[in-house]
């Protein structure tokens, strides 16, 4: 076979080849450099403990050379049993002399060189075709991009995020900041003041003064960017000059990159940081020769920098760390590899120079974000009420400063649910003896969570029984004779209402069984059941001690005897009056046991402000503080949850199985006014013949590794070792960026796939180059002379001689595709820029599929 014979399929640290998962290479490849290029040391180990000999393979497997044009070879191997008997000597000397006398075959420095000298060669059409592929990019993104001059789609969200960093005005939104900064920046820049929150969909730009063009002209130019990274990641991959343009006149043609480039929104900018990473992380390790060397400096820390900008703009930037990420610790495991010679300080230089690019650099660009995000968003919001109560009093004109009061004992109050937002209310009526389930009840008053304000919501706190231990106050209490509620206190719930006392006892309640049932009970019965009345508050915000305050202080109330927690649960029966059950959970750092008192009433406050309180100057003094990485924290776990939460239903949402099939688009805008409508959707032809590249990529590889298992050898150890790891990291880049959305329960859209789709597309040029072109090259072992070592160290731009277009024929095949490819986006042009059709047989036309939502077909 030939990894028997040629002793490795790995690369060697001289070769050129871009191979970010070496370790893909078949447990049958050897991965160690050869013999030849080791330490003598080395050498002899490896001499002395190598006594296994490879079994030899059958001769019906034996095929002509891939040097004399096929594409499966397999030299003839050596039996280890029975040794090849010696030829006379005399017929030695006579072949010897009648042999033509073979040229030297040039070494691999020459061979290199000559690979590079060709490189130089045909630079300048790489130059030219970079320029085309860009110009045609802007082009088609910026064409028409005015129109319409209305609200379109998700433009709703995005621009008015855009404006509240104009407006200073907190806001909240389930993904990073980064993207709405540079929007809002565009918008400052075209001198927009964000006075227009861009309210509704098909609101005028132009009645309300929104620099609307220059806006969507930032997104376009990302999406046409994306285009020419794109092309020189295929070159950096070893694509001939043909197979990277077609690859990028794709991106260039693809209707669904288009339209959604072309918007205020936040895609473009995700799917250019994303193929950015890509690229700079190829680059750096083309670099893997000259390691600690500036370029190698440059190209580590573009990748860290791409990487933290895409995370920046979308949560799915994670997916593409995750492609990265793979192909760091594939790259750290081939330089462990003792035959590299690397000792093993000279391995955590390494692992140290990619931890603080890969790790340290993004994520310290990454809270750079939000704490930029913090500092344009001084002032309250929208977004307050998604936040702690702790976190809203930093900010300024915030309830936090105005309605924040210090709470008074035998004062009344309401305490309300931070998660389910209900008040702990009761009412004159009782739990029925017996419940749907089977259950019985101590009959006893009510305690149900309402989700209105109401005059049964108010509770009065009373102090416990010091038990002759009197509490400590203040000179501030003493001077004016009040009592504060503090962290820690125990007290006791009177509800005003009934004059009843909040308490909890062993009975189930009545929608779940393990847990405590709430009630209140007459004062006589509260006297004899005093320890079941005790309530314990709890913050753990602030000290113990520290004086408790409306709004801002979140706490948990734990019962002093039975050490559960009031927590709401689901609505209850109509014996409930559908409010919300209140039960007792022992789980004491439940989730949804917060609550925070929202109302206080008390002598000593007079019309929402306390009388023996500082004054408050809402707009021009903070009354919060609170650190930055807490901020962060907090924020980022909303985001997580609430776009978790994103489940409900949406008139154009779609399944991850249908996006590579363009079984259902998003209708962005329409209006019956020249039966125009902008619908995002995929050039069918190019999806299709993408998704199926994918498919043949995969059926090819396991047809390689059946037959390899049976010591056939299809493609040689240099075609395979490209085949596994360029396009093999692009099929990685592919699946990682499409199977998470398989396991996320959030409503989905076809724009999510877009990122998978750029990769799919970049694998359909580098298979149809594999298929093609480099199958039909004349093999390295020619090259070489024969010398199956040196053939293993040549890469692929090396050997692969049959010019930058790779024949005729296959750029006549390439320009056929290309053909059908751009009458299909020609077809559905007047869909991706929203220009309308003459009647409505025309817009029929372009429905051929019952899914898509086509208005007025």
């Amino acid at each position: 076979m030939w990894n028997q014979s040629l002793g490795g399929g790995g690369v060697d640290e001289e070769s050129e080849d871009f191979v970010p998962f070496d370790c893909f290479l078949p447990p049958t490849i050897d991965r160690h450099v050869p013999i030849q290029s080791m330490p003598s040391e080395l050498k002899k180990r490896k001499n002395h403990g190598s006594n296994h000999q490879p079994q030899t393979p059958p001769a019906a497997h034996s095929t002509q050379a891939r040097d004399q044009g096929a594409v499966a070879a397999s030299p003839p191997s050596i039996s280890p049993s029975k040794p090849l008997p010696e030829p006379a000597a005399d017929d030695q000397q006579k072949k010897r002399d009648s042999s033509p006398a073979k040229p030297a075959a040039p070494s691999l420095d020459a061979i290199i060189d000559e690979g590079f000298e060709r490189e130089a060669q045909w630079s300048f059409l790489w130059t030219a075709g970079l320029i085309v592929v860009t110009v045609l990019a802007i082009l088609t993104r910026i064409y028409r991009i005015q129109d319409p001059a209305k609200v379109v789609f998700d433009e709703v969200h995005f621009g008015k995020f855009a404006s509240f960093y104009l407006r200073g005005e907190y806001y909240f939104d389930v993904h990073p900041p980064l993207g709405k900064m540079i929007l809002g920046a565009v918008a400052a820049l075209a001198g927009y003041d964000g006075h227009y929150l861009f309210d509704e969909i098909g609101d005028d730009y132009v009645v309300h003064g929104v620099p609307w063009i220059t806006m969507r002209m930032f997104p376009a130019v990302c999406g046409a960017l994306i285009v020419p990274f794109s092309f020189m990641t295929l070159r950096e991959l070893g694509l001939s000059w043909s197979g990277a343009m077609f690859g990028a006149l794709m991106l260039v043609f693809d209707n669904a990159m288009i339209t959604q480039s072309r918007l205020i929104l936040l895609d473009s900018m995700l799917l250019l940081f994303g193929v950015t990473s890509v690229y700079a992380w190829v680059r750096f390790y083309r670099e893997r020769t000259s390691p600690f060397s500036l370029s190698w400096w440059f190209w580590l820390t573009m990748t860290g920098v791409s990487l933290a900008l895409t995370l920046g703009i979308k949560m799915v930037g994670l997916f593409t760390i995750g492609v990265i990420g793979i192909a760091v610790l594939f790259d750290l495991w081939r330089i462990l590899d003792l035959d590299r010679g690397l000792t093993m300080a000279e391995f955590y230089k390494h692992f140290a120079a990619r931890a603080l690019c890969l790790i340290v650099l993004p994520i310290s660009l990454y809270l750079s974000f939000f704490y930029v995000h913090f500092a344009l968003l001084p002032y309250s919001g929208p977004g307050d009420a998604f936040m702690s109560p702790r976190f809203q009093a930093t900010l300024l004109g915030n309830e936090m400063l105005t309605k924040s009061l210090p709470i008074p004992y035998n004062s009344q109050v309401s305490l309300k649910n931070k998660n389910q937002a209900c008040f702990l209310h009761s009412h004159d009526a009782h739990y029925p003896l017996t419940y749907e389930n089977g259950h019985v009840s101590s009959e006893g008053q009510q305690v149900t969570g309402y989700m209105h304000p109401d005059g049964n919501n108010m509770w009065e706190i009373i102090p416990a029984r010091d038990n002759g231990n009197p509490p400590v106050l203040d000179a501030d209490e003493k001077k004016n004779g009040i009592r504060y509620l503090r962290n820690g206190d125990v007290v006791r719930f009177m509800h005003i209402g009934t004059g009843n006392y909040l308490l909890t006892h062993d009975v189930a309640s009545p929608l779940t069984s393990t847990n405590m049932e709430i009630t209140a009970v007459t004062p006589e019965e509260a006297e004899k059941r005093y320890e079941e009345t005790l309530w314990q508050i709890n913050s753990k915000e602030d000290k113990i001690g520290e004086r408790l305050k409306t709004m801002r202080s979140l706490i948990s109330v734990t019962n002093v005897k039975h050490q559960v927690v009031l927590l709401p649960n689901a609505p209850l029966p109509s014996w409930g009056f559908a409010q919300t059950e209140i039960n007792g959970e022992k789980k004491l750092d439940a989730k949804g046991a917060t609550w925070y008192f929202e109302e206080v009433v008390h002598d000593s406050i007079v019309d929402g402000v306390d009388i023996y309180g500082p004054p408050v100057q809402p707009n021009t003094k903070r009354r919060g503080e609170m650190p930055f990485l807490s901020k962060f924290l907090e924020l980022q776990n909303l985001m997580f949850v609430h776009n978790a939460a994103l489940t409900t239903s949406h008139p154009y949402s779609s399944t991850p199985g249908s996006w590579p099939f363009v079984s259902r688009g998003v209708s962005f805008w329409e209006t019956k006014d020249g039966l125009r409508q902008i619908y995002l959707l995929g050039n069918p032809a190019i999806w299709w013949f993408s998704i199926s590249s994918v498919g043949v990529f995969v059926v090819v590889w396991l047809i390689d590794r059946i037959v390899l298992r049976r010591q056939v050898d299809l493609l040689g150890p240099s075609l395979r070792k490209w085949f596994d790891n360029a396009i093999g990291f692009l099929f990685v880049a592919w699946l990682l960026h499409y199977i998470p959305f398989f396991l996320m329960g959030r409503m989905l859209f076809l724009h999510h796939y877009l990122p998978s789709f750029i990769f799919s597309t970049m694998l359909a040029a580098a298979l149809m180059d594999f298929l093609f072109r480099l199958c039909f090259e004349r093999g390295p072992l020619a090259l070489a002379g024969g010398d199956k070592m040196k053939a293993m160290r040549i890469p692929v731009f090396a050997w692969a001689k049959s010019g930058p277009f790779g024949g005729l024929l296959y750029v006549g095949l390439l320009i056929g595709v290309m053909s059908v490819f751009l009458g299909v986006f020609n077809f559905f042009m007047p869909l991706s820029y929203g220009y309308g059709f003459a009647d409505v047989e025309e817009l029929r036309k372009r429905k051929w599929f019952k899914s898509w939502d086509l208005q007025y077909a």
